[in-house]
């Protein structure tokens, strides 16, 4: 499991990023000042995968010296913050931060950054494997018995997220809170069935019998390693 340290001063913001964090499978450990997080990068670095860094820390600093200190130690740094303005994006890819993302943000689209900067750093791996299914994460691309499989954009974001989640039960709450205006409309639980069921017919999977993507009544839907 990736760690992830959390910088972020406001309970309010850390408390649901965590709970997103959480639901993707990563661990978090959450420093509320710089004080703090330069002490927790100086004594336990080694242990941390990436760093969730805000710009602005209350009373005490500011990202830029945590960004410094986990540098220094080879942890790959996103800045997540209120300034939008272009000064300060600017300074923060040329500081050397891997990404640069801005509050509101979308849970789906943090999730999909962070991985992609794990894949940048080589902490994660670029492709998905379930039994003859291969996502290839580097060009978007789906594979059966080597076998390009085209499918819509959300439809390959739906794959991700089960085979992301092998063996785990997603519930339809989850699944339309990951994808809800993913393809710019409203995605209701009617329509995350038909989804669903335009899914199993890109990989082959008959919904009458699926071999990959079981529904589990009344809870939601698994995809079987």
């Amino acid at each position: 499991m990736f760690k992830i340290l959390v910088v972020e001063d406001l309970r309010e913001v850390y408390e649901p990023l965590c709970r997103i964090l959480d639901d993707a499978d990563f661990a978090t450990e959450i420093a509320t000042s710089q004080s703090e997080a330069i002490r927790l990068i100086e004594e336990k670095g080694g242990t941390y995968d990436l760093a969730l860094v805000d710009l602005i820390l209350g009373n005490d600093g500011h990202g830029y010296a945590v960004f410094r200190e986990a540098d220094q130690r080879g942890i790959p740094v996103i800045f997540l913050t209120a300034l939008t303005d272009e000064y300060s994006m600017a300074e923060g890819y040329d500081r050397g931060a891997y990404d640069y993302i801005c509050k509101p943000y979308k849970p789906i689209v943090l999730i999909s950054r962070i991985k992609s900067v794990l894949r940048k750093s080589g902490k994660l791996q670029s492709e998905l494997v379930c039994r003859d299914l291969v996502v290839d994460m580097s060009r978007a691309v789906v594979t059966k018995n080597g076998r390009e499989m085209p499918m819509q954009r959300i439809h390959y974001k739906l794959l991700l997220l089960f085979m992301n989640n092998l063996g785990r039960v997603l519930t339809r709450e989850r699944l339309l809170d990951e994808i809800y205006d993913y393809a710019g409309e409203w995605i209701n639980d009617n329509t995350l069935s038909v989804h669903i069921k335009r899914l199993r017919e890109s990989i082959g999977d008959d919904p009458r019998e699926p071999q990959y993507i079981r529904t589990v009544r009344g809870i939601g839907y698994i995809m079987d390693a």
